[in-house]
């Protein structure tokens, strides 16, 4: 829990901007700010990994979504070390609900890249094969995290559902389970794992992120070895906290204002 006090994953949004349905998981409110309840944080975030490494231990796939700016690198990078897709850049329309477009396109994209690594474009005007490289890269940025997803994922990692309310939609039409982290802004009855916490400080979201990523990791040990894998311990034993008046609220350097949420719908 010591972890998280520092990340400053306790800070929720201004009271004014709340979701009614959070209120279980809020301690208090300081200077007109909600105070999380981490203790909750840490119980929740323990059960979504528990869940996940189960999950992956029976071959399942966690796609991870976080495309705010203070989420992007960190879904990247976290999602790599655990061999897991992830989109951090724009969700696009139908990632779920029409895979088989999506699918087709990831096709395109694999050929194209294959034909330029075997030399089939050398012969051809540079102006064409800069056209090409072009569009391989255009093609990247949109489906590059999720060009080995051959089916779709057995559960979504998400940070900031109310950002991603299109996956959270998709996911919900097509019964994938949703793990997320929940801010004081989001509607906890739309997910299946709520994690309350800070979904705004890069620190936060690399804390929780990087569980969950240990948590897949556990599971593919878990796979490979047809045990249960390494242990991964949270936290650092603190079993309560307070929040202070004078603690500091968020607005440091770490957090940005959330972008707009977009979507782009995909084009066969």
């Amino acid at each position: 829990m010591k972890s998280l006090l520092e990340a400053g994953a306790h800070f929720g949004h201004q009271t004014r901007r709340w979701d009614p349905r959070m209120k279980p998981f809020i301690f208090t409110q300081r200077n007109g700010i909600h105070i999380i309840d981490l203790q909750q944080t840490v119980r929740r975030l323990e059960e979504a990994s528990e869940w996940v490494a189960d999950t992956v231990s029976k071959g399942g796939t966690i796609l991870f979504v976080g495309t705010k700016k203070q989420a992007q690198e960190t879904i990247e990078a976290e999602a790599s070390r655990c061999g897991m897709p992830y989109v951090n850049s724009r969700w696009l329309g139908g990632t779920l609900t029409n895979f088989t477009t999506i699918q087709g396109r990831i096709d395109h994209l694999v050929r194209l890249e294959d034909a330029l690594a075997r030399g089939e474009y050398v012969r051809m005007p540079k102006k064409d094969v800069l056209k090409i490289e072009e569009e391989i890269e255009r093609l990247n940025h949109h489906f590059g995290g999720i060009k080995e997803m051959t089916k779709l994922p057995s559960a979504l990692y998400i940070v900031d559902p109310g950002m991603e309310y299109i996956s959270v939609a998709e996911a919900n039409r097509t019964g994938i389970p949703v793990v997320a982290m929940a801010d004081t802004n989001c509607n906890p009855n739309l997910l299946d794992y709520p994690i309350p916490s800070n979904d705004d400080a890069i620190r936060a979201v690399r804390l929780v992120t990087a569980r969950i990523a240990d948590a897949v990791i556990e599971g593919n040990q878990r796979r490979e070895y047809g045990g249960d894998g390494e242990e991964f311990e949270f936290g650092e034993g603190q079993t309560s906290y307070s929040a202070s008046p004078d603690e500091p609220v968020p607005g440091t350097e770490e957090e940005a204002p959330a972008a707009t949420p977009a979507t782009t719908e995909v084009q066969a």
